[in-house]
């Protein structure tokens, strides 16, 4: 309220009604009285009084709610010719285009895109593109994007469910999710930047292999790919990201006798010895992955017709392809005595233990391998050693490489085997090679009959 010193307010009379000049007057000098706090003083005049009412009101700063223009407006961009550019417009100094776009349910709406460009010419070739990328179905996404972990947890992890992968795979790749959430949840889909992933892939790596970091890379690169197909992303800031090298140190070759010899202390090392020992005989025999022998039945195994045992049948290989593999004469043999001593009560190569009244197959031979290969004195010694000794015996034997790569699982037609395993027939080669004899030749009698 602006105080005003002022003549001593004077004494108001009732207003004549039938008077409407009087009333007036009484009325605006009501309104005098009521604005401005008007206190005696005997030296101020009327006319002071107004002048100095006046001063005061126009001084008075202008409050924040007052109608003030607004600091930043949109002004159209001009070319040239002082023309100006349609869709083109400028506020705050940065450049927008003006387009109208569809939205999910077909309806068109118009929308401001903030432009990169610094001058005139540039905002008007980037806005062509624009309209280039709307008529060929790519556009960019418009507005705000979502927080990675606000679109991994309403968007990906849904789809991840019914993606089709194995349930351990989806609990690993999980795993993966929970770290990157963590560190880049905060950020917009289309905020984060290479340094943001390379960041988080150092700390890891301090703590994990290479080859976990490179699995976590990969996890992250499946989400992004997502939000680049629903339209958050134009490129994926992980593109140049290198991998982690990983050390590919030699595998030893483990022979038959190193298999047995772990059997033989799984006898007296562990209560499942005897299902132990015909669990490693049938992977050193067939090649078969840990998981993969675990569910074979013996409607698999034909002993008659083809004889071949089929690995995979309901499609839970690696790849996802059932794979047959022909008996050989230890394979056909091992399977036999295994038919002689079955359990009745399953139709498993190897049930479970503790399957009780439910037939299950077995889930693992971990804590029962661990015991026999520390008996055997072989503690190197993995389920994996009998697909390597496998496929390096079928090398060795001058077996062609695409009939082992349809054996193991190989989709390459026999590259992988070739490459990891060609050594081995080169040293085969070199043994076959020294028994060549250029000396005299030995004719047998039944040559010269």
């Amino acid at each position: 309220m602006v105080r005003a010193r002022g003549l001593e307010p004077p004494i108001l009379s009732e207003p004549d009604p039938k008077s409407g000049a009087s009333a007036n007057s009484a009325t605006r000098a009501h309104c005098l009285l009521t604005t401005y706090d008007c206190k005696p003083h005997p030296d101020l005049t009327l006319l002071h009084f107004l002048r100095q009412c006046c001063l005061v009101k126009r001084n008075e700063p202008q409050s924040s709610q007052s109608n003030s223009p607004r600091r930043h407006k949109y002004s159209k961009v001009l070319d040239n010719r002082k023309h100006p550019i349609r869709g083109l417009w400028r506020r705050n100094g940065k450049f927008l285009a003006r387009i109208s776009v569809e939205d999910e349910a077909g309806r068109k709406e118009v929308r401001w895109v903030p432009l990169a460009a610094k001058t005139a010419a540039e905002a008007q070739e980037e806005f062509s593109k624009l309209r280039v990328e709307r008529a060929e179905n790519r556009l960019r996404h418009i507005g705000r994007s979502p927080e990675f972990a606000e679109y991994l947890d309403a968007t990906y992890l849904p789809l991840l469910a019914g993606s089709g992968k194995k349930p351990a795979t989806i609990v690993t790749e999980q795993a993966h999710y929970k770290r990157w959430r963590e560190s880049i949840g905060h950020l917009r889909l289309d905020k984060i930047r290479p340094s943001h992933i390379q960041e988080t892939l150092n700390k890891l790596r301090a703590r994990r292999s290479p080859r976990t970091c490179n699995l976590s890379l990969v996890c992250l690169r499946h989400v992004l790919k997502a939000a680049k197909r629903d339209g958050y992303l134009k490129t994926l800031p992980s593109e140049d990201i290198a991998w982690q090298r990983t050390e590919q140190k030699s595998r030893r070759l483990y022979a038959m006798a190193d298999v047995e010899r772990i059997c033989e202390a799984g006898q007296t090392a562990t209560k499942n010895g005897q299902q132990l020992a015909d669990y490693l005989r049938f992977l050193a025999f067939t090649g078969a992955r840990e998981q993969e022998a675990l569910h074979v039945r013996w409607a698999d195994v034909d002993f008659d017709r083809n004889k071949l045992v089929c690995i995979g049948a309901d499609a839970d290989t690696k790849n996802r392809e059932a794979r047959h593999v022909d008996f050989n004469s230890a394979l056909e043999s091992h399977l036999r005595a295994m038919w002689e001593r079955r359990a009745p009560d399953s139709q498993w190569l190897f049930p479970s233990p503790q399957r009780g009244d439910r037939d299950e197959h077995a889930k693992t031979f971990r804590e029962s391998m661990k015991l026999a290969r520390a008996a055997a004195g072989l503690d190197g010694f993995g389920f994996h050693d009998c697909r390597h000794h496998f496929i390096s015996f079928a090398v060795m034997s001058g077996i062609d490489y695409m009939t082992i790569a349809r054996w193991v699982g190989h989709k390459d037609g026999g590259i992988l085997i070739g490459k990891v395993y060609g050594h081995l027939s080169n040293e085969h080669a070199q043994l076959q090679a020294a028994r060549l004899n250029f000396g005299p030749a030995v004719i047998s009698s039944a040559a010269v009959a």
